[in-house]
């Protein structure tokens, strides 16, 4: 009988809303990159890596529908896509699907701008956008 009304209790939780469409976001959610920091030189011909932070959210895998999370996306020398639509996934747009909260990256010599947008469950933006600061690095 306990196991039972444990089991209700959670599914009535999960009923509420905290199983429902990640899409909206708290409005002081927040992503942020660790490192490398703006303005940042690089040495070329050599993996970097690159770290993630999110504030006032949390991480969950690409179709996991939980309230207030989704996952990374790295975005590189672009600006930020539709709102309304899934993040591309191309060479521009890196999808961290997983839940990871960090990557080794290598990019060609020259300056290159690092942006992080959460997406929902579905690679769709979190309204508002959930996003860090743009940075520029310089790889030589």
């Amino acid at each position: 009988m306990r196991n039972s009304l444990a089991a209700a209790a959670i599914l009535g939780v999960l009923w509420s809303g905290a199983a429902l469409s990640a899409a909206d976001a708290p409005p002081n959610a927040y992503c942020y990159i660790g490192w490398p920091s703006d303005g940042e030189v690089i040495a070329a011909g050599k993996p970097f890596k690159v770290w993630f932070g999110l504030r006032y959210m949390g991480v969950a895998p690409k179709g996991v529908a939980f309230k207030h999370t989704g996952h990374h996306h790295l975005l590189i020398d672009t600006d930020l896509p539709n709102a309304d639509e899934p993040i591309p996934n191309d060479r521009q747009h890196l999808h961290f699907g997983a839940g990871e909260t960090e990557t080794m990256l290598e990019l060609p010599p020259g300056k290159h701008t690092l942006q992080l947008l959460l997406g929902d469950e579905n690679h769709v933006p979190h309204h508002p956008f959930v996003k860090s600061k743009k940075i520029t690095i310089t790889v030589r």
